[in-house]
């Protein structure tokens, strides 16, 4: 289904927030409403930016047969073959395919985002099919140098690929500091709406 609003401009100086979206606010309520009980073992994982809404949910562990002994018992023990994870994302993938996009479609008429699906099983995660949304930019000498680098030693295929990578990077080391920044956004929103006391 297409997104009507992805088209559109951003809705504040900045850009770092489009304001004609509808709020997401309630996105985790919202699905922890509509997703069936018996999918996932606890609350998914929801992440949300302007395009996408990613729902990760995590698999019970599929427990492999006992062993026949107590000294291979001991060698096995927690450990979940890789065919074993691999057969149950399969599983719920196709049992659930036809539900996922009836719910997706809601959220996206909520919402509008696109949803994206993956799951995580032992402690790793599996996304399903999501979206890749191109991004523009201009660089200047300086800065293409650096991606040229990372594509001559063979880090990356290609520019777009260096670019993401470094994304990736930075995105990896300033976590603590991105989750800041995103809060003081947010106490910024709340005191807009808010507007001025005493008026």
């Amino acid at each position: 289904m297409r997104n009507e609003h992805r088209g559109r401009g951003f809705g504040r100086p900045g850009g770092w927030q489009q304001a004609d979206l509808p709020d997401p606010a309630d996105v985790p309520d919202w699905f922890a409403g509509r997703l069936p009980s018996d999918w996932f073992t606890g609350s998914p994982v929801i992440e949300i930016d302007r395009d996408e809404i990613v729902v990760i949910g995590e698999l019970p562990i599929p427990q492999p047969e006992k062993p026949t002994d107590s000294a291979s018992e001991a060698d096995t023990a927690d450990k979940v073959p890789n065919a074993t994870k691999d057969g149950a994302i399969a599983r719920f993938r196709e049992s659930t395919r036809s539900a996922r996009m009836q719910i997706a479609n809601e959220a996206q008429q909520r919402y509008g985002r696109s949803v994206a699906w993956g799951v995580s099983v032992d402690g790793q995660r599996y996304l399903f099919t999501h979206l890749a949304v191109p991004v523009m930019t201009r660089l200047r000498q300086p800065e293409r140098k650096v991606l040229d680098t990372l594509v001559d030693s063979g880090v990356a295929r290609s520019r777009a690929d260096a670019l993401a990578w470094t994304v990736k990077l930075a995105g990896k080391h300033a976590e603590a500091w991105l989750e800041e920044l995103r809060g003081a956004m947010r106490k910024v929103d709340d005191l807009r709406s808010e507007g001025p006391k005493g008026l």
